[in-house]
């Protein structure tokens, strides 16, 4: 796809304002009031502590062949050789090849490898925030399978030590720290809300029960700004007369820590999480329709840990696939052409790519993949903390276009995914361009087309 493609088919507008907002100018944000040396020298320490056999295999396998460029849609989408997905990790390679690697020494001694100054911290930090989501479509096209995003990843790590976070994004992940919700969620702000939607649509939420087989976490943007998944959520597990729970001390599931860089932040949102599941007694935990959450918790969970955890992980697609196939959710044909959004956290990066799909099956509905689809469908362009950088808005949007071409491409009468923040990136683009497409939860969807309950029905889930 190439540039003029995008901009023929969907004409950008990098100057209006966003939601009446001016266009923010150019900056480099810190935090703390450690001096330049001091946040260099805090960004390398953290660079090269992070390092590990894995990490200085890739720093040595790349060959600069460039293919990792053309898997990037913010580099798609500009044609910059910045956005070069492997060029965003320069000042880890100096910090490498410098402190770490087998010719570290003449590269010192020689100064073939420069020391990183403070201009360069203030371009990467554009580059390694601003400008990736950390998708890792360029992890899966490297012909030398350097992880690219995980890398990028541990570069947050020094960054965010170092106080050189994006204002917006360090906001959000240390409110979340302080308050439990990135978007002032307090436990007493979802608990009121979790009510009202109980009296609203008479359904029944059980919030902080003793005991409970399965604990459900929700995101903040779902809580705040989609709360009718709270409903669908409540209206599928009671259809299946499961035993379930909310918990007040942890239902949060965005992880902000993770998107920032902080690894301390991240293990206190994960630990909320794990203790409050482990408090119910509960044998699953099921995340919501996020992306991230995902990855932090199922994958890095353990990790956070410090030993297995005494419970078993799912999204809620993965849940909704297996019941709807067991016959424990039952719902009524949903006769629609509909085409998928792969969340590049759930489906790329967590392997869950099959479930969505079994679950749009199920639903009757006709399934219209998109060109480049599953492992290598292409990003939103609003995960790994983009969308809440205002700054990252004109390049976001550019990226945006190659979405709305692969969904106008298919033709299909319903787009849908399982992520909220691929929702809230697609209901932004939407108004941007005011576009004529909508972004639709599959949950949501399910919990829409529920059959009436059998009166004999198998047992929930345990």
């Amino acid at each position: 796809m190439s540039n003029g493609d995008i901009d023929a088919r969907f004409p950008l507008e990098l100057e209006a304002p966003r939601f009446g907002l001016k266009k923010p100018e150019a900056r480099f944000d810190v935090q703390g009031d450690m001096g330049d040396d001091a946040r260099i020298a805090t960004a390398m320490k953290n660079f090269v502590r992070d390092f590990g056999a894995v990490a200085a295999t890739y720093m040595e396998s790349c060959i600069h062949c460039g293919m990792c460029a053309e898997s990037c849609h913010f580099y798609v989408a500009t044609g910059e050789a910045k956005y070069t997905p492997i060029w965003k990790l320069e000042p880890f390679k100096q910090a490498y090849k410098r402190e770490m690697g087998p010719f570290a020494f003449f590269f010192r001694t020689f100064n073939l490898k420069k020391r990183t100054t403070v201009a360069q911290l203030k371009e990467w930090q554009e580059l390694i925030y601003d400008s990736c989501t950390m998708c890792g479509r360029c992890t899966m096209i490297c012909p030398m399978a350097i992880d690219i995003a995980s890398l990028v990843g541990l570069a947050r790590h020094g960054m965010a030590q170092a106080g050189l976070v994006p204002h917006e994004l360090w906001g959000v992940a240390e409110r979340s720290d302080r308050e439990g919700s990135p978007l002032g969620a307090t436990p007493k702000v979802f608990k009121e809300r979790c009510e009202w939607l109980a009296d609203e649509y008479e359904v029944s939420i059980p919030v902080d029960k003793a005991r409970a087989n399965i604990m459900v976490t929700m995101s903040s943007i779902e809580i705040m700004k989609y709360p009718q998944s709270i409903v669908a959520t409540a209206k599928v597990l009671n259809h299946m007369g499961a035993d379930w729970t909310f918990r007040s001390d942890g239902y949060e599931a965005t992880n902000f820590g993770m998107l920032s860089g902080n690894a301390q932040w991240q293990k206190d949102i994960s630990l909320r999480l794990i203790n409050a599941a482990i408090a119910c007694g509960a044998e699953l935990l099921i995340l919501p329709e996020c992306g991230h959450a995902y990855g932090a918790l199922r994958w890095q969970g353990a990790n956070v840990y410090g030993k297995p955890l005494p419970f078993k992980v799912r999204h809620i697609s993965e849940f909704l696939a297996e019941n709807l196939q067991n016959g424990r959710i039952r719902v009524q044909p949903l006769a629609k052409t509909m085409t998928f959004h792969d969340p590049c956290q759930v489906s790329r990066r967590g392997g869950a790519m099959e479930a969505p799909r079994q679950a749009i099956r199920a639903l009757g509905a006709e399934l219209v993949e998109m060109k480049e689809t599953g492992g290598l469908n292409w990003c939103c362009g609003g995960g790994g903390g983009v969308v809440t950088i205002h700054r990252a808005d004109p390049i976001r949007y550019k990226a945006f276009q190659i979405k709305m071409k692969q969904v106008e491409d298919t033709g299909a009468e319903v787009l849908t995914s399982t992520c909220s923040n691929c929702r809230q990136t697609f209901d932004d683009g939407q108004a941007h361009f005011h576009w004529d497409k909508t972004m639709t939860s599959l949950l949501e969807l399910v919990a829409d087309n529920l059959a009436e309950a059998p009166s004999e029905r198998p047992s929930a889930v345990k």
